[in-house]
């Protein structure tokens, strides 16, 4: 009884030998024996021969075009093999394998490199691995002078803390992201962070660099920003008023007054009528 490996996983590479495998003759033959096998498994998906392939001493695989839907360009391969100085071959596989022109899904990688920003779910735990570079032993002397003055806090329990390496990685990232100073709303801003009455430095080494937006109406309220990062809810954001227009000036025609005499003129040129 052969082997069967199932039908949607690849043929293991074999191992490489220091000498070229020369094609057994006796196996290379067999072409009949491994068809009859390839159709146990495969039935109407199996297609036409193509050719055989030598893996080792005795051991020849029979290659047939897969029908297989969804299996464009693989092959049905079907190792044969048989004892020194023995006549009969026997099946010790069958399998679907890649092809050159096969359509293959993308190379697997662990999850810890899988892993993006904003995967992680409610209730999903990230475990840590323990040579993280990023973090150091709390118990090892910190290169940042901030973290020195509260070490000795009680409640400072924490095994481990952002290493020298941890924090460049950290401050890059954010700096570079849509808090830094290149996204559009920083390049639109009346003024940055680090002016703004609203801006929360934050502790340690980074305090120069980032801070804590304290402004519930601006966009990143809650979020880290650099101090060269903006946005249009700047406390010192003052809407200038417009300026007020001029009065025009009075005009008039001093063509057309209307004389009146004075009261004590009026009264004598009366007497005198």
């Amino acid at each position: 009884m052969y082997g069967v490996t199932p039908a949607a996983t690849t043929k293991a590479p074999r191992a490489a030998s220091h000498r070229s495998a020369r094609l057994d003759q006796v196996c290379a033959t067999a072409v009949e024996v491994a068809e009859a096998a390839a159709r146990e498994v495969g039935g109407d998906r199996v297609g036409p021969y193509l050719y055989p392939q030598p893996d080792d001493d005795r051991v020849v695989t029979h290659l047939f075009e897969s029908l297989q839907p969804g299996y464009v360009g693989w092959r049905w391969a079907v190792t044969v093999a048989r004892a020194p100085r023995s006549k009969h071959v026997t099946v010790d596989e069958v399998c679907l394998m890649p092809g050159p022109d096969a359509l293959l899904a993308p190379e697997w990688l662990p999850w810890s490199e899988r892993l993006r920003p904003g995967d992680l779910g409610v209730g999903d735990l990230l475990p840590t691995a323990p040579d993280d570079d990023r973090l150091a032993p709390a118990y090892l002397l910190s290169d940042d002078p901030a973290v020195e003055e509260v070490a000795a806090e009680i409640g400072l329990g924490r095994r481990r803390v952002l290493s020298r390496s941890g924090r460049l990685e950290t401050a890059e990232r954010w700096y570079v992201g849509d808090a830094g100073p290149a996204a559009a709303m920083a390049r639109h801003a009346p003024a940055p962070c680090g002016s703004c009455g609203f801006w929360l430095p934050v502790a340690g080494s980074l305090a120069a660099v980032f801070g804590v937006c304290g402004n519930e109406y601006a966009p990143r309220d809650g979020m880290v920003v650099a101090a060269d990062y903006g946005c249009g809810a700047h406390s010192e954001a003052l809407v200038e008023e417009p300026p007020v227009a001029p009065l025009p000036p009075v005009l008039f025609d001093d063509a057309r007054l209307d004389v009146e005499l004075h009261p004590a003129e009026a009264d004598e040129s009366l007497g005198h009528g």
